[in-house]
């Protein structure tokens, strides 16, 4: 009885220790604010801005303005996945072509964040 009690007292079990440190590429407010609740809430530290950080282990970019900006900012090396708006499909093309690992629509993101990003840690696409 006393273990789930030291349990329950502990804080290290209290707050998940960061899973991965992923950046979300991107200047909407609105939308990134919600990626970066849903990424930290699993676990994960999460920056956001137009410039990706030392250290970044994922990153979430934003494609739905200025994609050949953002496309052009992406290093190759930190897997990668990439949102844009379902209507612009040669963004979508443009962004395989440029090596980013997994590519959905917005309206994906905004169902299932955490799944995919966690797919891409796990497997790199």
């Amino acid at each position: 009885m006393w273990a789930v009690y030291r349990f329950l007292i502990d804080s290290s079990h209290a707050y998940p220790a960061a899973m991965a440190r992923i950046h979300v590429l991107s200047d909407d407010l609105l939308f990134s604010s919600r990626l970066q609740a849903a990424f930290a809430q699993a676990g994960h530290e999460v920056s956001v801005g137009l410039a990706v950080p030392d250290g970044a282990e994922a990153i979430v970019a934003d494609l739905t303005h200025e994609p050949k900006q953002r496309l052009a900012a992406l290093d190759g090396d930190t897997p990668t996945l990439a949102f844009y708006s379902h209507v612009e499909s040669e963004v979508r093309m443009q962004a395989i072509a440029a090596g980013v690992a997994l590519v959905v629509p917005r309206s994906r993101m905004a169902r299932e964040p955490v799944a995919l990003v966690e797919r891409l840690l796990a497997t790199g696409r």
